[in-house]
């Protein structure tokens, strides 16, 4: 009998029953390392003990009220946010797509209070941003946009880490009103931006009056070794997206602003129904507050240059290998025709990766992975790439 279930996932062969820190096990009881974390959102691991309990202890509180009422543990996590981060306001919803479609909307809704009726938005070739159709619009794949027109207009997409021609888009477009980009391509291929470039862009958006969105869906939480990948450039957004790793595998999403697009948004201007509710704020303060008593900030620094130095010196010189990238637990090996076999191959070795942009392997493992764990890693994952390059395309 077939499932009823949409077919809109191409799923792995195994399913998972529980897990431990980096580690899952399947319904036969083999264990699986697992350097994907759900893709980035299990930051703490499985099963951490003050996340589980965190969540535990809310839903037998209250799971659900509405955001018509007061939400003492959205306004708690939204605090904590701001103080990391320097943003002044916190907008939660449930998911990075819908935290991205917020920060479009606001930046529409930014420009409309100044005049500007048609505003666009510079976004980057190679981005990704989500999948409704505003984010998608603005995501820098063609592949991901096939079928789905007419998409919104009003997005403006420029090559990756080029300032010149962003301040060209701008020159030729007077209606834009922000720019919005990752510093650290996920999708894209584990793509880092130059600091100067960050900094030349935030210089740009000041002087022109644009605002500066960063989507840290993928790159925040800790993720790169700083709270937020942008820091590493020393400069601060004025809009910010979040979501994956914020509650450790409870959905969540959250749009951040400051300075200019502070106050932007009023009553009815946007809102949720489930965005920002008791069980999954508890669980995103929990996951903050054991970030930074267990320094895993650190963690994520220390192992994954460690991790990075140790595939870029195992694969030296392998034919094919054209890439290791990345920065923090957020890497990357580029090969040079596209590569989505090791998926299974990983699988089946016990080793749980994805491919993305057809020929990049993505590691993004949970913060909580340890120098030995890093090493077993590289065990097993070398060998796979060794093994596939020496195979005729």
């Amino acid at each position: 009998m077939s499932s009823p279930l949409a077919n809109i996932y191409t799923r792995l062969p195994v399913a998972f029953t529980h897990g431990q820190g980096v580690w899952l096990w399947d319904a036969q009881g083999r264990k699986y390392l697992d350097a994907l974390a759900g893709i980035g959102v299990s930051c703490l691991g499985h099963a951490h003990p003050k996340l589980v309990a965190a969540i535990s202890e809310q839903a037998a509180r209250v799971i659900h009220t509405s955001n018509i009422y007061e939400v003492p543990q959205q306004a708690a996590l939204a605090a904590r946010l701001a103080a990391l981060s320097g943003m002044q306001e916190v907008a939660f919803n449930n998911s990075g797509s819908e935290a991205n479609e917020a920060a479009i909307k606001l930046a529409r809704y930014y420009a409309y209070q100044r005049g500007n009726r048609h505003a666009h938005i510079i976004t980057m070739d190679s981005s990704w941003h989500g999948r409704t159709l505003a984010t998608l619009a603005a995501t820098g794949s063609d592949k991901a946009r096939k079928g789905f027109e007419p998409l919104p207009s009003g997005f403006i997409q420029v090559p990756y880490n080029n300032a010149d021609a962003i301040r060209a888009a701008g020159e030729a477009e007077p209606r834009v009103a922000a720019v919005l980009l990752e510093v650290l391509q996920g999708e894209g291929g584990i793509r880092p931006s130059d600091i100067a470039f960050l900094q030349d862009v935030r210089r740009l958006c000041t002087e022109r009056g644009w605002l500066l969105m960063i989507d840290e869906v993928q790159s925040g939480i800790g993720r790169t070794g700083k709270w937020f990948a942008h820091q590493w450039a020393d400069i601060v957004p004025d809009v910010m997206t979040l979501a994956k790793g914020l509650a450790g595998g409870v959905p969540i999403g959250a749009m951040l602003a400051a300075g200019p697009a502070a106050g932007v948004f009023t009553p009815g201007s946007h809102g949720t129904t489930f965005g920002g509710g008791p069980l999954v704020c508890a669980a995103g303060l929990a996951v903050l507050a054991a970030l930074e008593s267990e320094h895993l900030l650190d963690n994520a620094h220390q192992v994954g240059h460690h991790l990075k130095d140790r595939l870029a010196a195992e694969l030296a010189g392998t034919p094919g290998v054209t890439d290791v990238r990345g920065r923090g637990l957020m890497l990357g090996i580029e090969l040079a025709r596209p590569c989505g076999v090791l998926v299974s191959r990983a699988l089946q070795a016990g080793l749980l990766i994805n491919v993305t942009r057809d020929r990049v392997v993505r590691l993004l493992p949970p913060l909580i992975l340890s120098r030995q764990e890093a090493d077993q890693i590289v065990q097993i994952l070398v060998p796979l790439i060794r093994q596939f390059a020496a195979e005729h395309p």
